[in-house]
């Protein structure tokens, strides 16, 4: 499991995720259970070195024998060849990234035999800049056995605010003001259904918990997206069940000028041994 933060504020965007990789398999009664939770996945990643372009992923870690790190960084190679840096539209990066990682992989490993598999299902924020672009874009892109739509934009290019996917509670209770049970639980307790949508978005208008400034400064954005990664780690941790998010915290910031930039990253190789 994961937790997967896109963060935007005037002066770029922070992509933040923790390194969580769950393995899960059928127990004797056939039902899914844990089997072992690795803390060494890699979440985020520069879609075109030297270029403001990054992704983060949630969800399935592998398309068949192929991890998602992988598949991303053989886009990559591709996109590295055939890219122009002067004119790339970021809404035509995504596209192609959709098309490479569900139309050529995500198909080619599941096809017809994934069927309402939904653990099979992946998600990716693909955000940055254009190549003229004067503010950062954010496409979501989800994929799963029942499809995946076109690369979708997170929010208008001259709005701010914080995007998240993977196991999103502690985030919702704390930047929305309820769980993300709420809907269901309404209904239990006998609200009509349809009314449900126009409560909850009520709800989230005079609870939503206003953190995010547009004109804050990119080091605070920063911190605010490894802070929500961390809290979410910790509720997770101290939830009942297994540690499905947790390992080392990763963040990279994206701006106009300074480009794709690490904050924290890990490495199963150390710099001294391989200073290329």
């Amino acid at each position: 499991m994961t937790i997967a933060v896109s963060l935007k504020v005037n002066d770029g965007v922070v992509l933040a995720a923790d390194s969580a990789s769950t393995l899960v398999a059928l127990d004797p009664n056939g039902q899914a259970a844990v089997v072992n939770v690795y803390k060494n996945a890699n979440k985020i990643f520069n879609l075109r070195k030297g270029l403001p372009i990054g992704v983060v992923t949630w969800g399935n870690g592998a398309f068949g024998k192929a991890s998602i790190e992988r598949l991303v960084k053989d886009f990559r190679q591709e996109l590295s060849a055939t890219l122009d840096p002067k004119t790339y539209a970021l809404a035509d990066v995504a596209k192609e990234f959709r098309r490479f990682m569900y139309e050529d992989k995500f198909v080619t490993a599941f096809g017809a035999s994934a069927g309402g598999n939904d653990s099979l299902a992946t998600g990716f924020f693909l955000v940055g800049y254009s190549a003229d672009g004067e503010m950062a874009e954010e496409y979501r892109i989800d994929m799963s056995p029942q499809g995946c739509d076109a690369p979708s934009l997170v929010r208008p290019l001259d709005e701010s605010g914080a995007s998240w996917s993977g196991q999103p509670e502690a985030i919702s209770r704390l930047l929305v003001g309820f769980s993300t049970r709420l809907p269901e639980t309404l209904v239990q307790l006998g609200m009509n259904p349809a009314d449900v949508g126009p409560a909850t978005a009520a709800l989230q208008a005079n609870l939503t918990e206003p953190l995010i400034a547009p004109g804050m400064p990119f080091q605070d954005a920063i911190d605010l997206a490894t802070f929500l990664v961390e809290t979410t780690v910790s509720f997770v941790r101290f939830g009942p069940g297994a540690d499905t998010v947790g390992g080392p915290v990763e963040v990279a910031g994206i701006t106009k000028h300074e480009g794709f930039k690490w904050i924290k990253r890990k490495h199963y190789y150390g710099s001294d041994l391989n200073p290329a």
